[in-house]
């Protein structure tokens, strides 16, 4: 490494800065610009559409200091290094950096690591270049479109449905993947069906019954839907109460299973999502702390992870040698391939880095770290490490067999088939576990008789789609290359703390705001919410990067063609008409006409005499609903609640986060409550209390008794308000359609028929 007497190194983070500074000797100085030294100004749209799209930088108030401090620092030192991240983001901070320290070309520097070790610091500094003006012009074009479109857009809809609305070029998609997600389980009407399924045994001794389920009757092979009927389910059990089974065939083989690439931005958000139920924003700031650097005691600050902003599989040489000597220590020699398993990258648009996320010491494991880690930061970088060093090993050897049953009932003859699979080589599942269930069958052969022990028919309803959850929508962006991995997390915390989406259960649920906007923008703006146009825009901007277009045509196309429209719709869209709907009902305080109105947390009713007369009040479900009738408990709750400051009568309002009691006297009392959910059910313990809907504090649904802390009795399941018939415990809503008891002795289970669980 070639030293300089003195040299400026920037990055964006100073946890990043610290890391650093302890790699370099005497002669560098290592300073933090934390983030974004300049950007877009937030009170204006700061976009010269008129001189090919010019962007107005401006330094935040925040950042003058900071400002004036890196360009003394700048003025003084020999040499500058921007090592900013190594993505266009970066490459864009570390522009505005060059551009506001105004400082000769020859001093400036531009240094890219993907992992904060001493090798990789000193590697980059050996190999310093300039700044990559393609990646600066792709970023910038990206950052100017999106503030076209959420400057000009979403003061539309302000105009035209509330104020505070927004509307963004991949926010927007969301919001629609998810209305459309919604619309289709509204749409679902469920369809009954039933499985039959026998318990066997080797013979009349045999300890371990084993399963199987029908596949055949007579010459018809049985699809999912065949059995449509209760009758015909029994009337099937009823033939084969008597029935002779003989083992027909038997098949034997061994299937390998392949270890998975390692993380990318993309997969890490979607399993931690899944494994650990972190969300996107959390993973993202969590791998960002492992990757700047953790304190491992004396050694000091020590970068984990490699970079997590990547579309890449790849992993370096140097890792595969290092991972595949600790496996081969820890495991033996048979642990490893004969030769480093090399992944490719599928995507397209893969760019942002060279690596995929991986550990930057594998005999860093997850034990030896642990103390230094929290249990959030723990358990993400053991994620990344197993996936990371499982890549390496040798594939997985699952045994199975397959044995096909002839059966001859009363009237007719019949097929079933039980299926068993057992581990024959761990392999990488020594590593990186995907819970691979073992289901053991006996050691049977072709034309032995089998000895029945019971005949089980099952009643099955079809499913709706489910909700998306965080993992699932990252999953179908990044399928439809909408976005960049990078974005997902902001963005999808955009739509919760917009208002536009809730949380529920871990899916991610629309609100009224979300149908109401999304109609609107599909019916007069569908290029900004259709995922083939925003996909093809992420292709130009990748284009850009390339060096294959330029960045102000790409911004005039779209641009043109949008603010037409964008004209077009300001006169031809009424004002507010899709958020205010006048009632026949009276204000009770001036007597003026009720409106329906929609808002940032969704429909209310209001007086039309506002601002003189402030009433407002929830909207009535209709009549006999579930919704109306849970209202007119609240409300009727509410009648009966005084404010505890002021005396006046407590009333049910909605907000960002659901229903709660103010103050009638609003905005002259502020005192709020929160509603207590009931869902008509005693507490079974202290037979005072109501059992009541609860959230934890990470937002997890629970039951739990309103006489709280005197009387602690809480459950995970939603009670149906029945008792158990075996225990006289509550019975509670449970998967797969069934009510099972609350009771965890208890064994008993029954349908759900109803499907009756609101929740």
């Amino acid at each position: 490494m070639k030293k300089k007497s003195n040299s400026l190194v920037i990055v964006e983070s100073p946890t990043k800065a610290k890391t650093i500074a302890k790699f370099l000797g005497k002669g560098y100085t290592v300073m933090s610009s934390f983030g974004h030294i300049r950007d877009l100004p937030k009170k204006e749209i700061g976009v010269d559409v008129e001189n090919d799209f010019k962007p107005k930088y401006v330094i935040p108030l925040k950042s003058k200091k900071l400002a004036g401090e890196l360009k003394k620092a700048a003025a003084k030192a020999e040499t500058v290094y921007f090592a900013t991240d190594e993505d266009r983001e970066g490459e864009a901070i570390a522009w505005h950096l060059e551009e506001l320290l105004k400082i000769a070309p020859d001093k400036v520097m531009r240094i890219t690591f993907h992992e904060i070790t001493e090798s990789a610091i000193k590697a980059a500094l050996e190999h310093p270049r300039r700044i990559d003006e393609k990646l600066v012009a792709a970023q910038q074009a990206r950052r100017i479109l999106d503030r076209l479109v959420g400057y000009e857009l979403s003061p539309f809809l302000w105009r035209k449905v509330t104020r505070g609305l927004s509307a963004g070029r991949v926010q927007s998609v969301i919001v629609r993947l998810i209305v459309e997600r919604e619309r289709e389980i509204q749409a679902f009407k469920a369809q009954e069906y039933w499985s039959v399924e026998a318990l066997l045994r080797k013979d009349a001794t045999d300890v371990a019954p084993f399963t199987s389920r029908l596949i055949r009757i007579g010459e018809e092979t049985l699809e999912k839907m065949s059995i449509q009927d209760e009758a015909r389910a029994h009337g099937i059990a009823e033939d084969l109460a008597s029935a002779t089974w003989n083992v027909a065939a038997i098949d034997r083989k061994i299937v390998h299973r392949s270890p998975v690439p390692p993380f990318t931005t993309s997969t890490l958000q979607q399993d931690a999502n899944n494994k650990l139920g972190f969300s996107a924003k959390q993973t993202m700031m969590l791998a960002q702390q492992l990757y700047e650097g953790i304190e491992l005691g004396s050694t000091g600050p020590v970068g984990l992870i490699t970079y997590m902003r990547t579309d890449s599989v790849n992993l370096s040489e140097k890792f595969n040698g290092e991972a595949r000597s600790w496996l081969t220590a820890k495991f033996g020699d048979k642990a490893v391939p004969e030769e480093p398993r090399r992944y490719k990258t599928k995507s397209k648009s893969a760019q942002e880095a060279h690596e995929a996320i991986r550990p930057t010491d594998p005999s860093l494991d997850p034990e030896t770290v642990r103390s230094h880690l929290d249990d959030a930061q723990a358990r993400l970088y053991e994620l990344i490490w197993r996936r990371a060093m499982a890549s390496q090993m040798q594939d997985a050897e699952i045994a199975t067999v397959a044995v096909s049953i002839d059966v001859q009932g009363h009237k007719d003859k019949y097929g079933f088939k039980a299926n068993g699979s057992t581990i024959a080589s761990k392999g990488y599942l020594d590593i990186y576990d995907t819970e691979a269930k073992e289901t053991i069958l006996p050691e049977l052969e072709a034309g032995e008789k089998l000895a029945q022990e019971s005949i089980v028919p099952k009643q099955h309803f079809t499913e709706p789609p489910p909700r998306y959850t965080e993992a699932a929508i990252v999953k179908t962006l990044e399928e439809n290359g909408i976005g960049r991995p990078s974005t997902y997390a902001p963005t999808i915390s955009t739509v919760v703390d917009r208002g536009y989406v809730e949380k529920e259960a871990k899916k991610l649920k629309p609100t009224e705001l979300a149908f109401l906007v999304n109609d609107i923008l599909v019916a007069h703006f569908p290029d900004i919410v259709d995922t083939q146009f925003t996909a093809r825009m992420e292709e130009s901007l990748d284009s850009v990067a390339e060096g294959e277009k330029e960045w102000v045509p790409v911004l005039k196309d779209f641009y043109g063609p949008f603010k037409a429209n964008l004209t077009v719709k300001e006169a031809e869209v009424p004002k507010k008409s899709a958020a205010q709907t006048i009632t026949d009902e009276k204000c009770e305080k001036c007597g003026k006409p009720m409106a329906i109105k929609i808002g940032r947390f969704g429909k209310f009713m209001a007086c039309t005499g506002f601002p003189a007369c402030r009433n407002t009040k929830p909207v009535p479900g209709p009549k006999g609903s579930p919704e109306a009738e849970a209202q007119e408990k609240a409300q009727a709750q509410a009648a009966g609640e005084k404010c505890p400051n002021c005396g006046a009568d407590m009333i049910v309002k909605r907000g960002r986060f659901g229903e709660f009691l103010s103050c009638s006297r609003y905005p002259d009392c502020k005192t709020i409550k929160p509603l207590q959910k009931k869902v008509g059910v005693k507490c079974p313990e202290c037979k005072e209390g109501d059992i009541i809907e609860k959230k934890t504090r990470k937002g997890k649904v629970f039951y739990a008794c309103s006489r709280y802390p005197d009387c602690k009795h809480a459950m995970w399941s939603r009670p149906n308000g029945e008792t158990c018939p075996k225990c006289q415990s509550l019975l509670v809503f449970a998967k797969a359609d069934t009510i099972r008891c609350s009771n965890k002795d208890c064994d008993f289970e029954k349908p759900n028929v109803k499907k009756e669980d609101p929740a």
